[in-house]
């Protein structure tokens, strides 16, 4: 499959007739495991010089090994998306060393289970801090090079982005602001070449529910009247994501490669039929056409 990505009259918006030379460049956030690590070597194997990043680039021993593996190279860097000044520099670094950005994949998240009663709303501002301004950070300082190199911004949301989950109030709210956030931008980045995608996974094999950190039972005993709620939810759940039962993370990173490689790729992509039948109880318009097309004749 072909790369093109999303093209404009660039020397209009960037006052300059030049294009940047070389290789075309995504950086992927949240490589450590899961989706962002398979994304990260499915695009370096279809030939993109591929950045990925992570807050802690101690934990990059999975993803370098299987870049090992497909032989592939992937250029690794520290990146934490709750630190403007991190996402400056990384993205500043990128441009600086490799003299162009393509393509940016918002894949760094970080899930959460609670219910309002019980959990401050301190703790909702910390979801939204990762899981949404995250997202803004990273794309607000990269749009700048992408309109240079008519390219590509891609977020994975996830199927509860657009519907919303039991006890997932906080983390759904989170993706449910992406989602409405890329759908508003998305024409008006279309003006100055940017395409602008969401990656809609349902349940995918990796870490993700390990990496929510919940003690089971002590959270279920502290849960009071929503203790026998919680129970079926977290027993329906995590049948959900063991391997067997759940998508693997390379193929909902298929999905990222066609946003990332189709010449004009939907505004909003599932990675499964289910995800796909799961969103489409709530969306007449699966694919953001009919919405994009009314509001980008409000800014064409």
């Amino acid at each position: 499959m072909s790369v093109s990505p999303a093209t404009s009259d660039v020397s209009a918006v960037t006052n300059d007739a030049s294009v940047p030379t070389g290789p075309r460049t995504v950086l992927i956030t949240g490589t450590s495991s899961g989706i962002g690590l398979a994304a990260a070597v499915a695009a370096a194997r279809a030939g993109w010089r591929t950045v990925a990043t992570l807050r802690d680039p101690a934990r990059a021993g999975a993803l370098r090994e299987a870049a090992a593996e497909a032989g592939v190279e992937i250029d690794v860097r520290q990146l934490d998306v709750t630190d403007p000044d991190s996402v400056e520099a990384a993205v500043a670094g990128v441009v600086r060393d490799h003299g162009r950005l393509d393509a940016v994949v918002n894949n760094a998240g970080a899930g959460h289970v609670g219910t309002l009663e019980l959990e401050s709303v301190a703790e909702v501002r910390e979801v939204m801090e990762v899981n949404f301004f995250g997202v803004l950070h990273v794309s607000k300082a990269a749009l700048p090079h992408l309109r240079a190199t008519g390219g590509r911004l891609i977020t994975v949301t996830s199927v509860g982005g657009v519907v919303g989950q039991p006890f997932n109030e906080a983390y759904c709210a989170a993706k449910f602001a992406v989602e409405g956030y890329m759908e508003s931008l998305a024409p008006v980045a279309a003006t100055v070449g940017v395409g602008v995608s969401v990656i809609e996974p349902g349940a995918v094999a990796t870490e993700f529910v390990n990496n929510i950190d919940l003690d089971i039972e002590a959270r279920i005993a502290a849960a009071g009247p929503y203790a026998g709620a919680l129970r079926s939810y977290i027993e329906r759940t995590v049948s959900q994501f063991t391997e067997g039962s759940a998508q693997t993370p390379a193929g909902a990173a298929a999905s990222v490669l066609e946003a990332l490689t189709a010449e004009k790729p939907a505004f909003r992509l599932q990675t499964t039929e289910w995800a796909a039948a799961f969103t489409g109880t709530k969306l007449a318009d699966r694919d953001g056409s009919a919405v994009l097309g009314i509001t980008g004749a409000w800014v064409s």
